[in-house]
């Protein structure tokens, strides 16, 4: 499965729900999908500006998305615009990319991995996870627990 390393707290708003556009300076064909990685890297900036004081996970798949689209911005407004998806500092109204994501979903143990740019394949060990749709089972799997468990 794919997976992108978003730097903390983006990675959190991502899983939470909270944040629909995550801006890069390069495009991706790429559609469906795919887990959200936190580094290491925290952007304490970000973090204050937000208003976001909490413990991080990081260095670890914490959850998954959907890219269902992909926006191209043509200018910095357009960029502004979208403020409230994206929920970037000013230092990164310079994307010219938007992904689009829905169905995003926490998962509830975190797994341990470390990052790459871009987008990277990860390959859970087999002793584990034997093929892609375990994988969706076990992240659907998350979600129904985070529903029972909450009801």
């Amino acid at each position: 499965m794919k997976c992108l390393s978003v730097s903390q707290p983006f990675a959190n708003l991502i899983i939470s729900g909270k944040k629909t556009i995550e801006l890069r300076k390069w495009n991706t064909n790429f559609r469906g999908d795919f887990f959200i990685h936190a580094p290491i890297k925290i952007r304490t900036e970000d973090c204050k500006r937000l208003k976001m004081n909490m413990k991080f996970v990081t260095g670890a798949i914490i959850g998954k998305a959907e890219i269902y689209d992909v926006k191209k911005y043509s200018s910095i407004k357009e960029v502004k615009m979208d403020q409230k998806f994206h929920l970037a500092s000013k230092n990164f109204h310079d994307r010219v990319f938007g992904f689009k994501l829905k169905n995003a979903k926490e998962l509830r143990v975190p797994i341990p991995w470390k990052g790459q740019l871009g987008f990277f394949d990860v390959n859970l060990p087999k002793t584990k996870i034997k093929n892609s749709e375990i994988v969706s089972d076990i992240i659907d799997e998350e979600y129904r627990y985070q529903w029972i468990g909450h009801h």
